[in-house]
């Protein structure tokens, strides 16, 4: 009867447990190498692999990940359909919704790239005027003023829109685009990958725009960006953060400033 007893306390231990965790909802779409195919049942990327360890390291909040889209996740934020979403840059224009910002001071940047050719040296990539853009659809870039709409960037830099970073780089290859635009970490993978291709491509030195990545929290967010700052800090501590940045070929965070 004792020993009934202990695992009748003990599962109902458990059981409060589970009930006590806060339920976050965070959003994601489709930005490799921080997330891949999140509609999918084999997601993969950063995002996933983080909210793992965040759900390991602790036991108050339970995180989720939710699917969107890059040209709807704004609009899901504010209707509540994720408490959260990660990897924003303050260029990409949400400044005008209700949210919370968290700095999480994440290096990367988005680079120029085209194929190597006899003579063809940095230079090329000062003027884009006349160069066939391959570009990823609903991404914001600095050469464009941030604007993402589709219709702007085809008339205005003769840009081919696509939702892959491998079938950009395949057009510059093959002799279909000129220049593309690919996030550096991306393109640190691709070349490890890919080293033969990768000794076809040519890589600016300049960078489009830096990315300045934020945590945006919903006003009413069932976790406060405090608590989010404070758990990030404990992975950081123990090294599992560092180390998981590295196997995406990103750097950072040593310091977390709480807006």
């Amino acid at each position: 009867m004792l020993l009934k007893g202990l695992l009748l306390g003990l599962m109902l231990s458990a059981v409060c447990v589970a009930q006590a965790a806060e339920e976050v909802r965070v959003g994601a779409y489709h930005f490799p190498p921080y997330v891949i195919k999140p509609e999918s049942t084999q997601v993969g990327g950063l995002l996933p692999e983080l909210l793992s360890a965040l759900n390991q390291a602790q036991s108050d909040y339970r995180f989720i990940l939710v699917a969107t889209s890059a040209m709807r996740r704004y609009r899901d934020l504010q209707s509540g359909r994720f408490e959260l979403i990660l990897f924003e840059s303050p260029s990409w224009g949400w400044q005008a919704i209700a949210h919370t910002p968290l700095d999480l001071h994440i290096e990367d940047a988005e680079v120029y790239v085209a194929q190597v050719q006899p003579g063809r040296d940095e230079r090329y990539f000062d003027v884009l005027t006349g160069k066939r853009m391959a570009l990823y659809s609903g991404y914001h870039y600095g050469f464009a003023g941030f604007n993402a709409d589709k219709q702007y960037l085809t008339e205005a830099f003769n840009a081919v829109l696509t939702y892959s970073h491998d079938s950009n780089l395949t057009m510059l290859l093959r002799g279909r685009a000129d220049v593309a635009l690919i996030p550096r970490s991306y393109l640190r993978a691709y070349q490890l990958r890919y080293p033969q291709q990768s000794s076809d491509l040519l890589v600016s030195q300049r960078v489009d725009q830096l990315y300045q990545h934020q945590a945006l929290f919903r006003p009413q967010s069932v976790i406060a960006p405090e608590a989010f700052a404070d758990m990030l800090e404990q992975l950081n501590h123990d090294g599992q953060l560092e180390q998981l940045l590295a196997r995406f070929h990103l750097r950072g965070l040593s310091v977390l400033e709480r807006d």
